[in-house]
């Protein structure tokens, strides 16, 4: 055990990044669609309407928007009922690139109904800020969502 650590501690990342370039946001689309693979088992055959309960959060649904040979557009989001309307949030949009095993967050609301997503949400500077801070979201929401158990493999 001791040896499997040590050896670990002297692999050479194979990519350094600074926070804010586009090398990093790449590595944060690779990471997306790790995770989201992870949640949804087979990002290229997600099936639309799929829903996925757990007792210590909020109803998951995603839906299936477009299926093109080397991409899949998806909307992942919480449901939340307000009266006699449903409001969405974070209501993203992802674009999975299944060639490049990227996961890329391209929409989102522009104002949310949840009081840390608003946290999270601020104005972006330029449009390399703009993918940061969704793509952020979307990274350590997709932890979140693991971490409590969602599941929407069909």
């Amino acid at each position: 055990m001791y040896m499997q650590a040590l050896s670990d501690s002297l692999i050479v990342p194979e990519c350094v990044y600074r926070p804010g370039s586009f090398t990093g946001l790449m590595t944060i689309y690779e990471s997306n669609f790790l995770k989201l693979k992870q949640l949804t088992g087979d990002c290229a055959g997600a099936a639309s309407g799929v829903v996925s309960s757990v007792p210590r959060d909020c109803d998951l649904h995603l839906n299936l928007l477009k299926r093109e040979p080397y991409t899949t557009t998806l909307k992942l989001t919480y449901w939340f009922p307000e009266g006699d309307t449903i409001v969405r949030d974070p209501d993203l949009t992802l674009r999975v690139y299944h060639d490049a095993r990227l996961v890329e967050a391209v929409a989102g609301r522009d104002k949310h109904h949840h009081h840390k997503l608003r946290e999270l949400a601020l104005p972006a500077d330029n449009e390399l800020d703009r993918r940061w801070r969704i793509n952020m979201m979307l990274n350590k929401w997709l932890d979140y969502l693991l971490d409590v158990g969602h599941n929407l493999r069909t």
